[in-house]
């Protein structure tokens, strides 16, 4: 018997896609992964369409749909995290040549049947599943059948994207919907709203889904994970009875040394709980190799980085890649400090200005923040203008404060001056490559305050 059995009352076409990717899932791996993010698609879609709290985004894709702040408060994390998780092996299995090995496909299964599972018990107006229920992988089917090759598969995703409709156009008069589509909303909302009266004892296996999805993360930023040191990677000089200690996580650099290293805590538990304890193991890593890793810091659904020798932690999407730890790494020996630097008098001519732009250094130093710093001129126009000799990009924008557009296209213009398009944002700027533009202080364009 199939674990998705409880679709085949109301979601037919559900059980239809999540059924093959159960059935693939050790055969043909890239194919499972592909038909569960099916299966998913078509989930939400039919949740986007009759549950009338979801609110349409810009585009109907799945991430677009998943990542939605109606759909994220509805399903919670847990539940996000899943889709997250199916999405990104789905997408995986069409756009990518990398082989799909059978661990994933069977996870990519069991995150479906959780999704499903969260889905009916929500959404059903018959009989809701038993919180009871668990995912059966030896149920899963082990019988030889013809593999499916990558082009096979992005075509029939082509296929089957023609042939499904579009959200857009299918809610684009809420006035005027069908009365087919009326009459099932209200059914939704009232069954919702039984639901959400009674407590979901179901065990969504939170703990897996975190680990893996950092595993996931790491993989997709080069990490292959594939040595025994890289994870519960043992420490001494812990602060405890025996002074030992075991690290989740550890990013190795060419050298042999620490680059990086990953405290990942419950899901339950915010991730600012486990800082304390990822300073101590770096403490013990750069006593152990003599040289101090990056942090992190996670619980599955969020992610901070924390090089605590320059910066304050601050949260990120995901791992960084082994030249980024690298480099991150490098600068704490290379970069120069903002308060040694000359400042480059054919441009900052009078005293009010150098005293300005010495306070503006003072800021980086003292803060190690990024920043934006703005200041009214008149007429609108603006230079921004950075530091180039120093690792820190410093930013002065000249501008009308009162006009935003201009600002925003100052900086577009701005961009196009310079050979490698730096991170520029409003209202908050950021370069991380140094660029040497020379200009005259009567272009009002791009240059370096500093000499």
């Amino acid at each position: 018997m199939s674990n998705f059995e409880f679709l085949t009352t109301e979601w037919k076409d559900v059980f239809a896609a999540a059924s093959k990717a159960e059935s693939t899932a050790i055969a043909d791996p890239r194919t499972s992964c592909f038909y569960a993010r099916r299966a998913l698609e078509l989930a939400v879609a039919w949740a986007y369409k009759f549950d009338r709290v979801l609110k349409l985004p810009y585009q109907d894709n799945i991430s677009a749909l998943i990542h939605e702040p109606t759909f994220k408060q509805t399903a919670g994390e847990a539940v996000f995290s899943k889709a997250k998780v199916i999405v990104t092996l789905g997408n995986r299995a069409v756009h990518s040549n990398r082989d799909i090995p059978k661990s994933d496909a069977v996870q990519a299964v069991k995150e479906l049947f959780h999704f499903c599972y969260w889905f009916v018990r929500l959404h059903a107006r018959g009989k809701k599943p038993d919180a009871l229920l668990a995912f059966d992988e030896s149920a899963l089917p082990t019988t030889t059948i013809p593999t499916q090759t990558l082009n096979q598969l992005q075509r029939l995703e082509t296929q089957l994207a023609d042939k499904d409709e579009k959200l857009s156009i299918v809610l684009a008069d809420k006035e005027n919907l069908d009365a087919e589509i009326t009459r099932l909303r209200k059914e939704v909302a009232d069954a919702k709203l039984v639901s959400e009266n009674v407590p979901d004892n179901h065990n969504y296996n939170e703990a897996e889904t975190r680990d893996y999805f950092i595993d996931l993360l790491l993989k997709e930023a080069g990490w292959p994970l594939d040595q025994n040191r890289d994870r519960e990677f043992p420490v001494t000089g812990m602060p405890n009875n025996n002074g030992e200690g075991f690290v989740d996580y550890v990013l190795w650099g060419d050298d042999g040394k620490p680059l990086g290293l990953i405290e990942a805590k419950r899901t339950k538990r915010s991730p600012q709980e486990g800082e304390h304890q990822a300073k101590l193991y770096a403490d013990c890593l750069q006593a152990m190799f003599g040289q101090r890793p990056v942090i992190f810091y996670s619980n599955g659904y969020e992610h901070w980085i924390w090089d605590d020798r320059n910066y304050p932690p601050r949260q990120v999407q995901g791992f960084y890649k082994k030249a980024e730890l690298e480099l991150l790494i490098q600068r704490r020996t290379t970069r120069r400090s903002l308060q040694d630097a000359s400042i480059n008098d054919t441009i900052v001519e009078r005293f009010y200005q150098t005293r300005a732009i010495r306070k503006i250094g003072e800021s980086f130093e003292k803060d190690h923040e990024r920043k934006s710093l703005f200041r009214r001129k008149f007429g609108g126009r603006m230079s921004p203008f950075r530091c180039w000799k120093s690792s820190a990009a410093v930013f002065v924008i000249w501008c009308n404060s009162s006009r935003r557009r201009n600002a925003n296209r100052s900086i577009r213009t701005s961009k196009t001056k310079w050979a490698t398009s730096p991170t520029l944002s409003y209202p908050n700027l950021w370069a991380r490559t140094p660029l040497n533009v020379s200009v005259t202080k009567r272009e009002h364009s791009c240059g370096s305050i500093w000499t």
